[in-house]
């Protein structure tokens, strides 16, 4: 909309037959500030910017260690705060298979223990009856 109203105005002072040459001025202008802004860009990037990104790459490289040995610290910290959390906590119960060899492993010597005290426990009382068992 607001292009229409510029070619009327345009029109209107400029006049019908001096307009095509005008548009064809104000076209060739654009084309060449067009070119000079990309040759100022180009400049600039091979100046300043290019000579920046080399100036940086040393130092991109020699901070990758210590980026990775600050992601290993976080990671360990993390690890610490997650233990000083779950501790006086439960452990988490282990699964049936675990617990059956570790049961079976735990029982016999708890039974001997048993066996063992039995005996010992009948002759305290034969003892303290005057020697009849009960």
């Amino acid at each position: 909309m607001e292009l229409v109203v510029i070619f009327v105005v345009a029109l209107l002072v400029i006049g019908p037959d001096k307009l095509p040459l005008y548009a064809k001025k104000l076209g060739n202008a654009l084309r060449e500030f067009r070119k000079a802004s990309a040759d100022v860009t180009k400049e600039i990037r091979e100046s300043v910017v290019e000579p920046l990104e080399e100036a940086q790459k040393p130092l991109r490289e020699a901070i990758e260690p210590i980026e990775e040995l600050n992601r290993d610290i976080n990671n360990n910290l993390r690890s610490v705060e997650k233990d000083l959390k779950n501790i006086g906590k439960a452990p988490k119960e282990k699964p049936k298979a675990e617990e059956a060899p570790a049961a079976a492993e735990e029982n016999p010597p708890a039974e001997a223990a048993a066996e063992q005290a039995a005996p010992e426990a009948e002759t305290e009382e034969k003892h303290e009856n005057g020697g009849e068992s009960t």
